[in-house]
């Protein structure tokens, strides 16, 4: 009779519906644990994002103090490839001068803030903003640079027209793409 009652309960346990309630409210525990944890992860990333903002404003305000009303914007917070081998990588900026006013429209010049930072800018207590090397780049450098690239990648040295080209187009892998 044990013998058998044993084996009733034990059949009993295995196939039974209900027998995982209780992994159920540990499945759902879990599942709240992990969106908790990336939403702790994407506050942390937030929060660097301001931290070098505040930075790159106060670099900015402290190497070009003829610059006094601005908008400053994160373009790209890890500027490198995942198939990148080097240690470094880049910081990006969007920068646009305005006239400062109730509503102010950002329609004065722009530039590109680049930060380069080497292997160890972040470590256990945060980014260690002293390893960022910055760089200011206005339209005028910013063409020069492209022309360089463009010429150098599509092997071209007669084209003078290529700054116009840029202006009017995008730089894709085959070349410029006029719109």
């Amino acid at each position: 009779m044990k013998k058998t009652t044993l084996l009733l309960l034990i059949t009993s346990l295995l196939f039974c519906k209900y027998n995982h309630a209780q992994n159920e409210g540990a499945a759902i525990a879990a599942t709240v644990g992990a969106v908790a944890a990336i939403g702790v992860g994407i506050a942390a990333v937030e929060q660097m994002k301001e931290q070098a903002e505040l930075t790159a404003t106060e670099w900015l305000l402290s190497n070009n103090p003829e610059m006094t009303s601005f908008s400053l914007k994160t373009l790209d917070f890890d500027g490198k490839k995942l198939k990148d081998m080097s240690s470094t990588s880049v910081i990006t900026f969007k920068i646009q001068e305005f006239i400062p006013m109730d509503n102010p429209v950002l329609d004065g010049q722009k530039f590109v803030l680049l930060g380069f930072s080497s292997r160890g800018w972040i470590n256990e207590y945060g980014i260690d903003f002293n390893k960022i090397k910055w760089f200011l780049i206005d339209k005028v450098e910013w063409t020069k640079m492209m022309v360089a690239y463009v010429r150098a990648a599509s092997g071209e040295r007669e084209n003078n027209d290529l700054e116009e080209t840029l202006d009017q187009g995008k730089i894709v892998n085959k070349g410029v793409r006029v719109k």
